[in-house]
């Protein structure tokens, strides 16, 4: 507060001091000269309830003779939010010898200064300098380029560093808030040797069992990876308090059911959120800075170390990178430890949004009729129709409810030590990351879903009976998901490593864990009967069965164990070979990446019931190499040579049932190529 009371004194004096210079000034005007500027004032001008698109001194305050000090220092009051636009209009238009103590009540009132400030500003001495105007400063020279070439910077969205207290260049400001706009324009065209579902990003193979005929290769021209977004930051009169936010999103949501967009769907895919958070820091000291995140932001899980790849749509999601954004309330820590190699250590905690990512389907009836013609001992067609009765699948789309019908909150953590691994120019600090989540999910069963299936036999119509009888009001089953990873991001002069490994269960919804959730464990049980739950995702069912001991329980569901990770190595060429940082050959950079994410065999096995048939994938890696030329500080060109691989398990008998070109194999790969322009802002 002092050092507010400081500078609000400082600027006082310059009012002060303006104050006989502008009276001077008026005083050899004409009368016809203040007439003219009366007339165009406006006193009467009421707060806008929105803010302004762009509050600067020209739009807000009104053009008056009075000196151009003043009005400078009330367009610095109104940029800092400490004035109103129209309290600063006011002050404007008073008399010049009633300025400075219109100024001040205004000032008192909100209670920035008091009778002692005042005391020390009527005391204070004012260089001669402040009495006159100063001339226009020359044209700033023109910024000189760069003299290093930056080391690679690993792909960091959950960075440690706070923002700086004002720390924001705006391009504009709605009010007092600073913004910045900020994206890119991305056009690639794809080919992929093998892409059995049709989508123009990389999944892994077998979860269709079979690619058709042909490995089915496919083009495709992409242009929705096109991102945009905005920083703000809010004014605030405390020099330990900085309040920033950030809202981003991209074109790569549902893709259109309109009728003005039905023949041309493919090309019109949504808009949609990836990031809405603010942010509040507070540096408790030169040292420590505390903060607290509120919005949808990237979760602390699996964030902070991702690999720097071409393909943005999935980054390498189910191949070994980890990473998830969702709503969230986040706490943070960000202590310097010092030394010559500048530590920082930074702890955090966040509570989420209840996620494991399974897709709703809607509950429907199956009906049957015996036709009419019927004779009992002939061969006759019988006709069924399905009916939904829940349309939950199109209330949720691809959205969910486990999550949060599990009744609890999902919790993040991480640590990072951060430090400067290299001391060289142009080269990002190190990280070494640990993190953790927990949550959980539940399948709700109604008790009018137990029953026997249309044409069930007679002892199958008793089994339904006697679990209807045990569970009468409905039943419910949980997993819960888990996971912990290890990172580090180690930048040097030469290369920069990436890497991270991860361990947990239900991966499902942090991009890990091949797609797979949960599995219902009827080890032990006799007499199963499946019963379908309200939303019918993940396995769509509850198993109930009889144990061990005679009792009529529901199978425990658990979570399917995943594992994975992935390294990368990224090489600055142009660095390396010495190029002119001034120049064109000033921006080359390649990356070398492989990933993996697998889940346990037993795990899998079950969960897929393998028996008569195989399955797959229980495991998926990637081989990609990536290289970027940047043009200039806008536009870059880049080209993706990468290997998608996938693995199935054969049958109980040790044969391949899943197919790539109608042919049974173990293995599917899509060997992938990608290149195009981005055009950044």
């Amino acid at each position: 507060m002092l050092k507010v009371r400081s500078w609000l004194s400082s600027l006082l004096v310059l009012a002060i001091t303006a104050a006989p210079v502008m009276a001077g000034n008026n005083d050899a005007r004409t009368a016809n000269d203040n007439a003219a500027t009366t007339a165009s004032a406006d006193p009467a001008a009421s707060p806008n309830p929105s803010p302004s698109p762009s509050p600067s001194l020209s739009s807000s305050l009104t053009s008056t003779t009075a000196d151009t000090n003043v009005t400078a220092l009330l367009g610095v009051l109104v940029m800092k939010g400490v004035l109103a636009p129209t309290e600063a209009n006011a002050i404007r238009n008073a008399a010049p010898t009633a300025q400075f103590q219109a100024l001040v009540e205004a000032l008192s009132q909100k209670g920035l200064v008091n009778a002692q400030d005042l005391s020390v500003i009527s005391g204070a001495a004012v260089p001669e300098a402040a009495l006159v105007n100063q001339a226009a400063p020359a044209a700033p020279a023109p910024p000189a380029g760069p003299t290093v070439i930056s080391a690679i910077t690993p792909l960091r969205v959950n960075p440690v560093d706070p923002p700086a207290k004002d720390g924001l260049v705006p391009a504009f400001k709605l009010g007092p808030v600073k913004m910045t706009p900020y994206g890119f324009v991305k056009a690639t065209v794809v080919h992929d040797s093998s892409d059995p579902r049709g989508d123009d990003f990389p999944l892994p193979g077998f979860l269709n069992a079979d690619t058709g005929p042909t490995a089915d290769p496919a083009f495709h021209i992409k242009a929705r990876s096109t991102r945009f977004g905005a920083n703000f930051e809010w004014p605030d009169i405390s020099s330990k308090l900085e309040l920033t936010g950030r809202i981003e999103g991209d074109f790569e949501g549902n893709f259109s059911r309109a009728d003005n967009r039905n023949v041309s769907a493919v090309r019109s895919s949504m808009a949609s959120i990836r990031l809405a958070f603010a942010r509040l820091d507070y540096a408790a000291s030169d040292k420590t800075s505390v903060y607290f995140e509120g919005g949808q932001d990237w979760l602390l899980y699996g964030s902070t170390v991702l690999p720097t790849i071409l393909e943005t749509t999935q980054l390498a999601a189910y191949f070994g990178s980890l990473y998830e954004r969702s709503p969230q309330l986040q706490v943070g820590l960000v202590q310097k430890l010092g030394g010559s190699r500048n530590f920082k250590f930074s702890p955090a905690f966040a509570i989420s949004m209840p996620s494991e990512g399974n897709v709703p389907a809607d509950a429907t009836v199956s009906s049957c009729s015996i036709p009419a013609t019927f004779v009992p001992g002939t061969a006759t067609t019988i006709g069924c129709t399905s009916t939904v009765t829940d349309g939950t699948a199109n209330q949720l789309g691809y959205g969910e409810r486990q999550g949060s019908d599990s009744n609890n909150l999902e919790y993040e953590a991480r640590a990072v030590l951060q430090f400067q691994l290299d001391p060289a120019k142009a080269v990002a600090p190190a990280y070494i990351v640990v993190s953790g989540f927990e949550t959980h999910r539940a399948s709700i069963v109604l008790a009018s879903a137990i029953a026997a299936p249309a044409g069930s036999s007679a002892a199958t119509i008793a089994n339904y009976a006697a679990v209807k009888a045990q569970f009468p009001t409905g039943a419910e089953a949980r997993s819960e998901g888990y996971g912990g990873q290890l990172a580090v991001s180690l930048p040097t002069r030469w290369a920069t490593v990436s890497a991270s490994a991860y361990r947990g269960g239900d991966l499902r919804f942090m991009f890990a864990g091949q797609t797979l959730s949960y599995f219902s464990d009827t080890l032990g049980l006799t007499n199963t009967a499946s019963v379908p739950t309200i939303d019918r995702s993940g396995t769509g069912t509850v198993v109930f069965g009889t144990n061990g001991a005679g009792q009529i329980v529901a199978a425990p569901q658990r979570a399917i164990r995943g594992y994975g990770g992935f390294v990368q190595v990224g090489l600055p060429l142009s660095r390396l070979f010495n190029a002119d940082p001034k120049g064109r050959n000033a921006g080359w950079q390649i990356y070398f990446v492989h990933g993996l994410d697998a889940v346990k065999h037993d795990d899998f096995a079950r969960a897929k019931g393998i028996g008569v048939d195989g399955a797959g994938p229980y495991r998926s890696t990637l081989d990609a190499a990536t290289l970027f030329y940047r043009l200039n500080p806008w536009m870059q060109f880049a080209f993706e040579g990468s290997l998608y691989s996938s693995y199935a398990l054969p049958n109980e008998s040790g044969i391949f049932t899943t197919k790539v070109a109608g042919v049974p194999s173990r293995t599917w790969r899509d060997l992938r190529t990608e290149f195009g322009p981005i055009f950044t802002f």
